[in-house]
């Protein structure tokens, strides 16, 4: 079939097309493979974790991030949540005391504390004893108040709860703000994840804080937490006098910014100095607390690095009040203070955890600023994979129609394993997220579409298979290929099979009697009815080699009783000998020169074979290799020694099922070290139920099992009385059985030694 190379040509553009629109829109169903792929980057290589170390000498930046957590033995020892504010106000003494270089709260303290005094009287029934107490509740401190006196002038980060809707407040601002590198109309809360409003603090909580933080997330559509924003934007905060719309920090930016000492957070939009735009204006490039610099999103939202589950990081809250803890913990470090109890309801799913405590989330964050440990994406690398996309693309379209399949098919993976062991090494290198999905797909689907031409340009090829194969297999088993292609595996597969090597004895001394042409035309009479006979029982001819056959049974189709169709192929090519020598003695007569009758030697064996077409990218051919194939050409030689015409290995015997067989021998042959058991195949099943057979065969068994039990001398009568049993039977064995007899009567004047084990080893090949 032809099939014009434009065709081709278009077809890879539209694929190449296709490609670059999925880069560019980004569809959902995208994005959620990419974060797949991202999420298990970082469950083969997760961020490490690093022992925070604090050192006196050096307090300038904080030595590390703990969280002090609101466990369930908490709850059980101390009270169920939430705890009075002067627990809390506790706590924050106790943390400052222990040298806390901030404490944020991922908790909103917006209600008024019901354990206050007068909080509490108010839900006392109406009683005189009781009224007379009221007034004397109302000199006592409010709880709210307490805790708001305890903060002044602490590094306390206060928690605040971004809502969607306008039914809360806007928290107080005590931070400053800088950005360069955008207008009014593209201020960085254009770019932020936007929320109507906020629950805030209390009064005397909010006012005494050293910072407010909002504690929310954004988790993807499948509810993983993948990235936190530094920043939010809130509705409630809008403006109309033409001044930028203020953004309200992260608890885990504001717990930086307090630690820092800094008291404004500085925005880099891209386009700014030193930011590089590829284009308009893109978002957030950078956001800058104290001296630190922190990589973003566009939207200004910092990529979880996952550590995965670090127990080392929490430290239970009722520790804390039992002073049970290490100081150098607290010193110097951030302490978030939140709950992983799941009553709590502040728990949430990262890359590398299905349930983890909110608080953990924004102490990651905290930590990967501190130690600089960021994932990129930036805006420059997806302009960076439409290129690899279609640089690679075009090299494989123009390349892989010269290179073949194979080559083809090996180009085409090593593009795609560029792909991803690219971005695989850009990502544990440079911590740099590059897809590779796209990429990958993009150069399959082209070598797939190449391919699929290819195939269609050489269909009609397909008839040469049928001719190939009719000169190895019989005509019905070609056609079977034929219908049903499949079964024919290509490549090297491995199956257990029964391979043949079959070979004419003395055929340099007949040769010596005739000139080539009359040589050529013997081979040729020999081989001819050889192969039918093969070919009749589902055999495949692997090869001639001069007067050698090599076939195999078992493939390229299935035959569950390859071992008996081969013993009978063997066992009539045997037969087929009788008249093709009184043919060529005739012949012989007449032309007044000497016969030599033809006679072969059969070796057999089964076990497990790799078959397949073997060769070179030139030319190659259909053929068995392995253990096997070496056992049954060794087989064929032990033939001469033992003096019989097919020898089989034991695996071969036994699923050949009722056939006329003797064991020969336990031989060690050469290239092997396990001895191996044979047999001569004698007849096939008609024979194996007739008496004489049968006596002999007892016989046999006898004169073997004496001759391994070093009785020789009734080894010998046996090996004499299976002579004439063989003879009775219409067999030939005088020369396996003087065989038998030289060993006997040679190890009967020599003893051999305790380690003589029966098993003969065949010298020759």
């Amino acid at each position: 079939m032809r099939i014009p190379r434009w065709l081709q040509i278009l077809a890879a553009a539209l694929v190449l097309l296709g490609a670059v629109a999925v880069k560019v829109a980004e569809p959902e169903v995208f994005l959620r493979l990419q974060d797949l792929v991202f999420d298990t980057y970082q469950d083969m290589r997760p961020r490490p974790y690093v022992t925070p170390v604090v050192d006196p000498q050096d307090l300038a930046r904080p030595s590390g991030v703990r969280i002090v957590d609101v466990d369930e033995e908490s709850l059980r020892r101390i009270g169920q949540w939430p705890w009075p504010r002067t627990y809390i106000a506790q706590l924050v003494d106790l943390l400052d005391y222990y040298g806390a270089r901030a404490i944020a709260f991922d908790a909103v303290f917006a209600e008024p504390d019901r354990t206050s005094p007068l909080q509490a009287a108010a839900s006392w029934v109406q009683d005189p004893v009781l009224d007379q107490i009221r007034p004397l509740l109302e000199q006592l401190p409010d709880h709210d108040q307490v805790l708001g006196h305890v903060i002044t002038g602490k590094p306390v980060v206060a928690g605040i709860f971004a809502m969607p809707d306008d039914s809360g407040g806007l928290p107080q601002i005590k931070w400053g703000l800088a950005f360069g590198g955008a207008t009014v109309d593209s201020a960085p809360a254009l770019h932020l994840p936007r929320f109507g409003s906020a629950a805030v603090n209390l009064a005397p909580i909010e006012a005494a804080a050293a910072g407010n933080g909002l504690f929310n997330v954004v988790p993807s559509t499948d509810g993983i937490v993948r990235q936190v924003p530094m920043f939010f934007a809130l509705d409630a905060a809008r403006r109309d006098d033409g001044l930028p719309e203020p953004v309200f920090p992260s608890l885990s930016a504001e717990a930086m910014r307090v630690a820092a000492g800094a008291s404004t957070y500085i925005i880099k939009l891209a386009g700014a100095s030193g930011e590089v735009a590829f284009g308009s204006e893109t978002g957030i490039a950078r956001v800058v607390i104290g001296d630190t610099e922190i990589a973003v999103t566009a939207d200004g939202q910092v990529r979880l690095y996952d550590t995965g589950p670090v127990p080392e990081r929490f430290i239970p809250a009722w520790r804390v009040f039992a002073g049970e803890i290490d100081p150098w913990t607290i010193a110097n470090h951030i302490v978030f203070i939140g709950s992983s109890a799941a009553g709590l309801h502040d728990l949430r799913a990262t890359p590398l955890q299905s349930v983890t405590a909110g608080a953990e989330i924004h102490a990651q964050i905290a930590e990967q600023i501190l130690t600089g440990e960021f994932l990129h994406r930036p805006d420059w690398v997806r302009g960076a994979e439409i290129a690899y996309i279609l640089v690679l693309g075009v090299l494989l379209v123009a390349v892989q129609p010269r290179l073949g399949a194979l080559a083809g098919g090996l180009a085409a993976a090593g593009l795609v394993a560029a792909a991803l062991g690219g971005s695989w090494l850009a990502f544990t290198r440079s911590h740099l997220l590059i897809e590779p999905l796209v990429p990958a797909a993009t150069l399959f689907v082209l070598y797939s579409v190449n391919t699929l031409i290819g195939y269609l340009r050489t269909e009609g090829e397909r008839a040469q298979v049928r001719g190939a194969f009719s000169r190895y297999l019989a005509p019905e088993l070609v056609e079977e290929l034929a219908r049903a292609p499949e079964k024919l595996e290509l490549g090297g597969i491995t199956r257990e099979m029964t391979v043949m090597f079959c070979d004419i004895r003395g055929f340099t001394s007949i040769s010596e009697l005739l000139d080539p042409h009359e040589l050529t035309g013997l081979i040729n009479r020999f081989l001819s009815p050889m192969t039918e006979l093969v070919m009749d029982h589902r055999g495949t001819i692997d090869k001639y080699m001069g007067d050698c056959v090599m076939a195999f049974w078992n493939a390229p189709l299935d035959d569950p009783q390859h071992a008996a169709h081969a013993c009978t192929a063997s066992l009539a090519m045997a037969a087929r000998l009788d008249p093709l020598n009184r043919e060529l003695a005739r012949e012989a007569a007449a032309a007044g020169r000497p016969h030599r009758p033809l006679r072969i030697g059969v070796g057999l064996a089964t076990g497990a074979c790799c078959v397949g077409n073997m060769g070179s990218d030139r030319r190659f051919n259909y053929s068995v290799l392995g253990d096997t194939v070496n056992l049954a050409s060794r087989l064929e030689g032990q033939t001469k020694t033992y003096g019989v015409d097919i020898v089989v290995n034991e695996t071969t015997r036994t699923q050949a099922g009722a056939v006329a067989a003797l064991e020969l021998d336990l031989i060690r042959v050469k290239g092997k070290e396990q001895p191996v058991r044979i047999f001569a195949l004698l007849g096939g099943p008609e024979r194996a139920g007739e008496a004489a057979v049968a006596a002999l065969v007892d016989r046999h068994a006898a004169m073997i099992a004496a001759y391994r039990g070093r009785d020789w001398a009734a080894g010998r009568a046996l090996a004499d009385a299976c002579r004439t049993l063989a003879a009775t039977a219409g067999f030939t064995l005088d020369p396996l059985y003087a065989l038998y007899e030289a060993r006997l009567e040679q190890l009967a004047a020599h003893p051999p030694g305790p380690e003589w084990d029966g098993v003969h080893v065949a010298e020759g090949k």
